[in-house]
């Protein structure tokens, strides 16, 4: 699958919306990730108003992609569907991944900014869309058509990191 091995983080895009279609598949992708005892916590806000990206690119100093994205995707999960709590963020990983690689195929440009371990970002998103106590705010996906750089390989196999049968 050449999407593994071209997918980069892009984080200037055209200033070309992102497509209706585009979109649902960027969604479907994430909802057909793997999940522990399949609770699927994930939950999404798209976010397309050239307004609201900007205001949601002040989350914390490294959601400046946001801005000029053709439309940023928010990742939350919903506790109350959690059936097995310690794994939720694998859970979301896995949907972010999906989306990612989707990003790809459709020849839009992604990357993926981590907000679950950043407190100041998790209240700021939790005040601007109102969120719920139990919808807990986990990344920010940026999407668009890449401006410069391009998805494309870069070898990072390295075979010292593997291990046959002992270390």
């Amino acid at each position: 699958m050449k999407e593994i091995f071209i997918r980069r983080s892009i984080r200037e895009f055209k200033n070309i919306p992102v497509e209706k279609e585009k979109t649902d598949k960027l969604l479907r992708a994430a909802m057909q990730a793997p999940s522990a005892v399949n609770q699927q916590p994930w939950e999404f806000i798209v976010v397309e108003n050239k307004t609201s990206l900007q205001k949601l690119s002040q989350a914390m100093p490294d959601a400046r992609p946001v801005l000029n994205s053709g439309l940023t995707l928010i990742l939350v999960a919903d506790s109350k569907k959690f059936r097995y709590e310690p794994d939720w963020m694998l859970d979301m990983s896995a949907a972010a991944q999906n989306i990612l690689l989707e990003a790809v195929h459709l020849e839009l440009g992604a990357v993926w900014m981590s907000i679950s371990s950043v407190d100041s970002a998790i209240s700021y998103v939790r005040e601007m869309y109102q969120l719920p106590s139990n919808i807990k705010p986990f990344a920010l996906i940026a999407i668009g058509y890449p401006e410069r750089h391009k998805n494309q390989f870069i070898d990072r196999y390295h075979t010292e990191k593997v291990h046959y049968e002992r270390w």
